[in-house]
């Protein structure tokens, strides 16, 4: 499918006047266009730009509120939960985020619980947040409930991601950033928009059947948990998932399973909520509340290069470290620019007639 390049501050001066033309801040709008680009940067291009007008719909639904009073609403020396006010997960996390390094920056480590959020974007935007200060980074959310348990037909958990971003030395940071299940939804935007069948395990159909049609949830089928079926491990990533969802929403008093809020606006709101909007989890751990952060790094340099040199298996030129193809895809992006489908580009533009906005 065809491709347009854009330079990523042309992409970076249009998100962000979209932001404030729906009420953010300069501030607010200026944070939300970094985490919103920093995932297609990092080639997660299902939770970039592609994702700009579904934020702008559920303004209009009156489901983000771009003006929120982001506060903490309960707190220890090292834990707080924070109350989102409904605003755009973009601002809302890097809030929470900020609040676990300066907890973690007093008393060794800090842990954040959010409510009444929406969409966060990539998590592994808030998780490096800490390796400036020579912490290890955390950050998970839950997520519209799309994937079905294993054994199960019905919809119950999000792809619920997790990213664990540890600091190195000389070498590159050790970034994991990995949904719970075998894809993440994006992806399955993608390949419809490429035409395209997914790989088998991705989904099921609403009889609990492997599929490979890309359009499998439109029909009530599900995501698959990472594993794909219980002989490849599924009740592993359903038990992840679960994780995520227990600490992200039960833990803050967010919504969780099947309540969690659909990140479509056109989809209808679940009934009988039993929290307030969408739930993330941050935690912050200062090195040196372990070990000299020196020692650490010096170790973690080892530790990455005993790794990046093992023997490869035939066909492949090396073994990667977590992170390093989401780094060499920001390098190269921030030089060459970044790559957006047709479909993609249509819509923007066609997002930017009606607000007056040239892309």
């Amino acid at each position: 499918m065809a491709e347009t390049i854009y330079p990523y501050q042309q992409l970076f001066d249009f998100t962000k006047a979209v932001f404030q033309h729906i009420g953010c801040s300069e501030g607010d709008a200026d944070i939300a266009t970094k985490v919103l680009l920093s995932a297609d940067l990092r080639g997660v291009d299902s939770h970039g730009v592609a994702r700009l007008t579904g934020y702008v719909r559920l303004w209009e639904a009156k489901r983000a509120n771009t003006q929120p009073n982001v506060r903490i609403i309960h707190e220890t020396p090292s834990t707080a939960v924070v109350d989102g006010d409904g605003g755009l997960g973009l601002v809302v996390a890097p809030f929470a985020m900020q609040v676990a390094i300066d907890k973690a920056k007093q008393v060794g480590t800090g842990w954040v619980s959010v409510q009444n959020s929406n969409h966060f974007g990539i998590a592994g935007y808030h998780a490096m947040m800490a390796l400036q200060q020579d912490m290890i980074g955390i950050s998970m959310t839950n997520a519209s409930p799309l994937v079905a348990p294993t054994f199960s037909v019905e919809r119950l958990l999000g792809t619920n991601p997790i990213c664990v971003a540890v600091p190195a030395g000389e070498e590159p940071a050790f970034v994991a950033d990995l949904a719970t299940t075998t894809a993440a939804n994006g992806k399955l935007e993608i390949l419809q928009r490429k035409n395209k069948e997914t790989p088998a395990g991705w989904v099921q159909d609403k009889d609990g059947n492997p599929s490979i049609n890309p359009h499998e949830l439109k029909s009530g089928g599900a995501l698959l948990p990472l594993g794909g079926d219980r002989e490849h491990g599924s009740h592993k990533g359903y038990a992840l998932g679960a994780v995520v969802d227990i600490f992200s929403a039960v833990l803050s008093g967010a919504n969780y399973g099947p309540w969690v809020p659909p990140f479509p606006a056109y989809v209808p709101m679940p009934t009988e909520m039993p929290g307030k909007g969408i739930g993330h989890f941050f935690g912050a751990m200062r090195v040196d509340a372990f070990r000299p952060a020196d020692d650490f790094k010096l170790h973690m340099d080892k530790w990455i290069r005993r790794f990046r040199s093992a023997k490869p298996v035939a066909g492949q030129e090396k073994v990667l470290i977590p992170g390093d193809p989401e780094r060499e895809m920001e390098a190269e992006r921030l030089q060459d620019g970044i790559p957006l489908l047709t479909a993609v580009s249509e819509d923007l533009q066609s997002l930017g007639a009606r607000f007056g906005i040239k892309l």
